[in-house]
């Protein structure tokens, strides 16, 4: 956590940055800002490999998110540096393989705490977010409520410790 600006930093990483992680990303922001922690709690999302680089997230992905009031039309995606380990507090991987390639990529000393999305959800019964990208609307439509369910838990999380500033 930054003591500098006493702000506490998140990033969402899925593969290619234009279904899931945005998607958390615009879902977890939306929850920030109507919970007014908005200038408390930075919110971004990466993806771990460069093809989509500079893409607005999958018209799907904005389609159903749109639908609950969250707008991801101004994302764009981006792809994991070695500087988020230190600029980000949190880096939540939207499935294991994701956290696994954070797991190789973190640096020695890193503080940031390393965790999959669905961890900050007690009641889920799965680990890994599903990759929606190859299924109909449905499967974005069930990509955004596990995200929804899962941020809310970390939303918990982090309300605790930023009332500590």
């Amino acid at each position: 956590m930054s003591l500098k600006t006493k702000q506490i930093s998140v990033l969402f990483v899925c593969t290619g940055n234009i279904c899931r992680s945005p998607t958390a990303e615009g879902v977890f922001r939306h929850m920030v800002e109507n919970a007014g922690l908005g200038k408390l709690i930075h919110v971004d999302s990466a993806g771990t490999i460069a093809f989509h680089i500079g893409e607005s997230p999958d018209p799907r992905s904005q389609k159903v998110a749109k639908n609950r009031g969250i707008d991801l039309g101004n994302l764009r995606a981006r792809q994991l540096h070695k500087d988020d380990f230190e600029i980000f507090d949190f880096l939540i991987a939207l499935d294991r393989s994701h956290l696994k390639i954070l797991e190789d990529q973190v640096p020695e000393n890193c503080s940031a705490v390393l965790r999959l999305l669905l961890d900050y959800d007690p009641k889920s019964t799965i680990e890994d977010v599903p990759d929606p990208y190859y299924g109909d609307l449905r499967g974005f439509d069930d990509v955004l409520n596990l995200i929804e369910k899962a941020s809310a838990g970390l939303l918990k999380v982090l309300h605790k410790i930023s009332s500590r500033f």
